[in-house]
């Protein structure tokens, strides 16, 4: 089978969609399949590129087309609201881009976003499946983000609209939608009406036996002596709730100070956090150590794994914490409660209470026997439920009645 992963998002890419395709990549050429991945190239979208492949799809060039044709006399809606114009864009520029690739040479396209289904099924040949994973939802950060103030918040409800329909369409375009939990099927059956029967639900598997190995490998960071480490991996986004977590430490801080934290990411709330921990009296606690290339030996010197989300879904960062067999402090945001069962392998706490942030981080640093009974449990729960060999099974049985299922649809056309 040749099988495209793709997604509209820039590649490799922080976060856990490109760590899930490498390794999707990996477990099918394993077993025998043949390969391809598919992304923007870069942050500001100026090409499409086959990854594996070297090939790139330069997009600069079509902006001026693409604005030409759909004129702002002609098309007014694209332009009614600025999240709405940039993503309709870099949409059709991805679409055009994909187009000119062959995709009659694949058997199958796994889509990895809402954009890149909504695309790709636009333009897709006739006999090739499409699946999609959605690894979250879109319109409920999109939510988040139309409700800040400023240039976005000009005809919000028109982007609101315009994000749940490409959530939508999206799941209900491929064969079958593939999703990590069950409050993602819950708000694609219940809010968007989309049929269960297109949609597989199933836990993401993960390279365990590779993570632990790099957890032994050296690091240049060095755990403080005599202090406990407090560690986050992730983006440092607005819906990642780290600006929460520096609240809580401040309160920690004023009970007791045998800790320190570890900020480990990089995104575009990086600067006001830094100024935020600065203002908070936090500068020499909370160190921001960006992009790295040595998360599993950090986390392997950690204590603590802390996730203080406003909305996540199954945020490949609780994997590892749990992999690496860290106790852990997160919160009850979307499906990150059907990862952490409070008090069994982890703590769980409300979304954007600081207070009770504050009081799961003092409870086990001040309970060693706690906080390592925890981290015990944790592992145990990854080792139970994230199996790659599992997920790999489901996904080839998707995989298979995808192809049958448009092979049926071809047919009766």
């Amino acid at each position: 089978m040749k099988i495209l992963l793709a997604t509209y998002w820039h590649v490799p890419h922080l976060g856990g969609v490109w760590p899930y395709m490498i390794q999707k990549k990996s477990k099918l050429e394993e077993l025998g399949h043949e390969v391809d991945l598919l992304g923007y190239g870069d942050i500001p979208g100026s090409y499409v590129h086959l990854v594996n492949k070297g090939i790139r799809i330069e997009t600069e060039k079509l902006f001026p087309l693409l604005r030409e044709k759909l004129s702002r006399s002609m098309y007014p809606a694209i332009y009614a609201n600025p999240l709405i114009e940039y993503t309709e864009f870099r949409r059709y520029a991805f679409e055009l881009a994909v187009r000119s690739l062959d995709l009659q040479a694949y058997d199958l396209v796994h889509t990895q976003d809402v954009i890149s289904t909504v695309s790709i099924n636009r333009i897709r040949p006739r006999g090739i499946a499409l699946v999609a994973t959605l690894h979250g939802c879109v319109a409920h950060e999109i939510k988040r983000t139309l409700a800040e103030d400023g240039p976005l918040a000009h005809n919000a409800h028109l982007a609101q609209a315009y994000f749940n329909r490409m959530e939508r369409t999206s799941a209900a375009s491929a064969e079958y939608t593939v999703l990590a939990n069950r409050w993602m099927e819950r708000i694609l059956s219940g809010e968007f009406q989309v049929s269960p029967r297109s949609m597989r639900v199933f836990q993401y598997g993960y390279d365990m036996e590779g993570f632990r190995r790099q957890m032994k490998r050296p690091s240049s960071m060095h755990r403080p002596y005599g202090k406990k480490v407090i560690i986050f991996t992730g983006r440092l986004v607005e819906i990642k709730g780290v600006h929460m977590l520096l609240d809580a430490l401040r309160l920690l801080k004023q009970e007791r100070k045998d800790w320190v934290c570890w900020l480990v990411g990089e995104g575009d709330q990086e600067t006001r956090l830094q100024q935020q921990a600065n203002a908070l009296g936090l500068g020499n606690d909370v160190l921001f150590l960006g992009s790295r290339d040595d998360v599993p030996a950090l986390l392997g010197q950690a204590d603590i794994f802390v996730l203080p989300s406003m909305i996540d879904n199954q945020p490949l960062a609780l994997i590892e914490a749990q992999v690496a067999g860290k106790a852990i402090v997160t919160t009850d945001a979307g499906g990150l409660p059907e990862m952490t069962k409070h008090r069994g392998n982890g703590l769980l706490t409300p979304v954007g209470d600081t207070h009770a942030l504050y009081a799961a981080l003092s409870e086990l640093l001040g309970n060693d026997a706690f906080r390592k009974l925890l981290g015990i449990q944790a592992q145990r729960w990854a080792m139970t439920h994230w199996s790659m060999d599992r997920m790999m099974d489901q996904l080839m049985d998707v995989y298979e009645s995808a192809i049958a299922k448009r092979r049926k649809s071809a047919v009766s056309r």
